[in-house]
């Protein structure tokens, strides 16, 4: 049962709630509040009747320590006031002329220490039979010790009480009504700003994200929800102009091998000579190698770009090193110096890895001249792995922009090279996703690509 009504409360517009919880509180402490001023005054109002009946004792006792008590005791003006005087066999001695002929109708003692307190009695045989505030004092020398008892009645303090708790019981409904409504008019106006940006947020569509929200001129939370979410849709348009720009790139990339390869097959097939054949293979052969390459690149930033989870697991990265080193050399002539390379141990995908390393090294083999230096160890507390070759070299404006995607110098990276302009973007992104750095350095001549890896803790000195 619970479990539902907090469902269907969950389901209830938030202004709804606002206003709910408004009202509970301030009903709670409106009832709060009218209960401690009914309980204050009580205990104002009977304090002041125990005053007044100590006072009124307190002239009887000083009459009877003087030998001036009479029998008979003129009560107050109004006659609320009851007195009887009591020696200690409980005989009256003196009695306010409302309880003339009356017997001992107060039977506690009277404190011998201390400040006297009073007492409630009921059932005077005065008035309406209510509650009467009764204080008892000591009087009379010790052989004679008598007892003064003066009784007030609370029937004026439990009507003042009574009209006071009607009238809060009236008010307090209508308070809580009052500031229920401006509650609820405050929180409308309070979240209108809110309704506003949902409807504007709504009205943006995937096709025009340049879009933005109207931030509130106050500097309050909707102001900074405000810029939040123009941040964010920030984020959005420009990744999805990365993507919308790289589909295009990839499109074009692919576009040229594929149109190569049909026009070659289309020569093939109007002059089917097997001579022609023969010489025409290679080609096709080539075409559909880098076909091949773009497109597994392009599975691999796709990849990347969803963020999967590595398997981060002890990896000896000189391993890997050696097996792509010897890979490199089956696929081309250049000098491959591998003697730098030391044992070095890191945390990591092994698959991703031998990915950076094949990377870097078709990079270097592709713009190498005569050789390529392979360097790995532990340095200052990473794993430091460097490929240098002896090619035109990077220039330094341009050393960050080669980590882009498709991107290609004018110089360096011709198209006739063949590379996609995707290798070392895929190695800057398996590198980050292990939390390391990649960057260019100078080689004179050529370049060298340093990457920077957290070694195990075992490696970590």
């Amino acid at each position: 049962m619970s479990t539902r009504i907090t469902k269907w409360w969950a389901r209830r517009s938030l202004r709804l709630r606002l206003t709910a919880a408004a009202a509970v509180v301030t009903a709670a402490g409106l009832a709060g509040a009218a209960v401690l001023l009914v309980t204050w005054l009580h205990t104002s109002l009977i304090g002041g009747l125990d005053q007044t009946a100590l006072q009124r004792a307190q002239v009887i006792a000083a009459a009877v320590d003087t030998g001036k008590l009479t029998t008979s005791l003129p009560a107050s003006a109004e006659g609320d006031t009851a007195v009887q005087v009591v020696d200690s066999k409980g005989t009256v001695r003196a009695s306010s002329t409302n309880l003339e002929g009356e017997p001992r109708l107060f039977t506690f003692t009277a404190a011998t220490s201390g400040a006297p307190r009073a007492r409630t009695v009921n059932g005077l045989p005065l008035g309406d039979n209510g509650a009467w505030r009764t204080v008892a004092l000591p009087a009379g020398p010790p052989p004679d010790p008598l007892i003064v008892y003066v009784a007030m009645p609370t029937a004026t303090v439990d009507r003042s009480l009574a009209q006071l708790t009607a009238a809060l019981a009236t008010a307090v409904p209508v308070v809580v009504a009052l500031l229920t409504g401006v509650a609820w008019l405050i929180t409308g106006r309070a979240l209108r700003p809110v309704d506003t940006l949902r409807a504007q947020a709504a009205a943006i569509t995937a096709s025009d994200l340049s879009r933005r929200l109207d931030v509130p001129p106050a500097q309050d939370e909707l102001s900074r929800l405000a810029h939040t979410l123009n941040d964010l849709l920030g984020r959005l348009d420009t990744a999805t102009r990365q993507q919308r720009q790289f589909i295009a790139d990839a499109a074009h990339e692919l576009r040229s091998p594929l149109s190569s390869l049909l026009t070659q097959l289309e020569v093939a097939v109007r002059h089917p000579d097997p001579a022609h054949w023969h010489t025409l293979a290679p080609d096709l052969v080539e075409e559909s190698e880098r076909l091949s390459r773009l497109v597994d690149d392009l599975v691999q930033l796709a990849r990347l770009d969803a963020r999967p989870r590595l398997r981060h697991r002890p990896v000896d990265l000189d391993e890997i090193v050696f097996a792509e080193v010897r890979r490199a050399r089956q696929h081309s002539p250049l000098a491959i110096d591998e003697q730098a390379v030391s044992a070095a141990r890191v945390n990591g995908d092994a698959d991703a890895l031998s990915r950076v390393v094949r990377n870097l090294l078709d990079n270097a083999t592709r713009y190498a001249t005569s050789r390529i230096d392979v360097r790995l160890g532990v340095i200052d507390g990473a794993a430091r792995l460097v490929i240098a070759d002896d090619g035109p070299g990077i220039p330094e404006p341009d050393r960050q922009r080669v980590f882009d995607r498709f991107t290609r110098l004018d110089d360096a990276r011709a198209r006739d090279v063949g590379g996609s302009g995707l290798g070392l973007a895929i190695v800057r992104d398996i590198v980050s996703a292990h939390h390391g750095t990649t960057h260019i350095e100078d080689n004179t001549p050529g370049a060298r690509i340093v990457v920077r890896l957290r070694p195990t803790a075992a490696d970590h000195p």
